[in-house]
Formats: structure tokens, C-alpha cells, sequence
């Protein structure tokens, strides 16, 4: 057999054989979500500081999550804003923040003062939410950070007449 026509017999089995594996059926896995701080994205498996504790990007059930892991004394290395908005479309769910004045609620006439507690973003019904998980006590403060003690808001005028705007 000629070297002319041993080439085309060759192409036409890599091809044949390419074919079939073209008519297979594929299942192309996505690649997982990144997370998102502050809304940077991160990749998964990335690790941030933030308030005196490492954070891991990866994934659960839900989605995207930041892992909580050990404390460590570096500063942060993301921003650290506060639970001041709803953190749908800005953090994913384990991310945690200090409280804010957004944070505030009224138990009956009483306002319970969202700086003093951390918040970790949950995923919940669809959504994305702020949840107390402990005392301000909890998140380190960067030096020369100075966070509020008390809310801007009155107990008297946010709890009694029904307004938390």
C-alpha cells in the first residue's frame, strides 16, 4: 500500500472515530460559584480575613459559602462594611459582618441595638438574609477601626410608635 493512500485510510478512522465520540452523550459538570464579600467575587477554595477569623470560599447545598475557619491576628483582607444592607447580591451565605443601625429591632417597646452583635448572611427561602450569631464581642476590630457602641436610632421614637426607618 501506497503512503498516498495509507494517510486518507487513517484520516478516515480518526475521523470515524472521533464521530462516535461526538454522538455520545456529554455531561459537562459547571464549575462551582465563586463567593462573594462586599461584592467581590472570590474563587472557590480562596481563603479572606475579615474581623479576626480566616473565611474559605466554597459550597454547600445552597450555593456558594464562606467556611468559617481558625482566628488569626492579621488584619482584614476584605472589606468589612457592616450588616448595613440586605447582603443578597453582595455577600454569600457565612460571610459574617459587625451590626449596624440597619440591624435594629424592637422587642415591644425595647430596641435592641444591632451594633452590638455579629451577623452571618444566610441563605433562606431563595434568598440571602442577615442573622444575629453572638455578640459584637465576637469580631475583631482592625486598629483604628472605631465602631459604634449605641444605635443612632431612639428606643422611644423607633419601638414605641411602630417606625424602624
Amino acid at each position: 500500500m501506497s503512503i498516498m493512500r495509507t494517510l486518507p485510510l487513517l484520516t478516515a478512522a480518526a475521523l470515524a472515530a472521533g464521530g462516535l465520540g461526538l454522538s455520545a452523550t456529554a455531561t459537562a459538570t459547571a464549575a462551582p460559584a465563586d463567593c462573594l464579600w462586599a461584592s467581590a467575587a472570590h474563587p472557590q477554595g480562596e481563603t479572606v480575613v475579615a474581623g479576626g477569623s480566616n473565611f474559605t470560599c466554597t459550597t454547600d447545598a445552597a450555593g456558594p459559602h464562606w467556611a468559617q475557619g481558625q482566628a488569626t491576628s492579621q488584619p482584614s483582607t476584605v472589606p468589612t462594611p457592616g450588616a448595613d444592607s440586605n447582603p443578597a447580591g453582595l455577600f454569600s451565605a457565612g460571610a459574617r459582618q459587625p451590626g449596624t443601625d440597619y440591624d435594629d429591632d424592637c422587642v415591644g417597646d425595647q430596641l435592641v441595638m444591632g451594633v452590638q452583635y455579629t451577623f452571618e448572611a444566610v441563605a433562606e427561602g431563595g434568598g440571602v438574609y442577615w442573622k444575629s450569631v453572638g455578640p459584637i464581642s465576637q469580631w475583631t476590630f482592625d486598629p483604628g477601626v472605631n465602631w459604634p457602641t449605641e444605635s443612632s436610632r431612639d428606643a422611644l421614637l423607633a419601638c414605641h410608635a411602630g417606625s424602624m426607618q
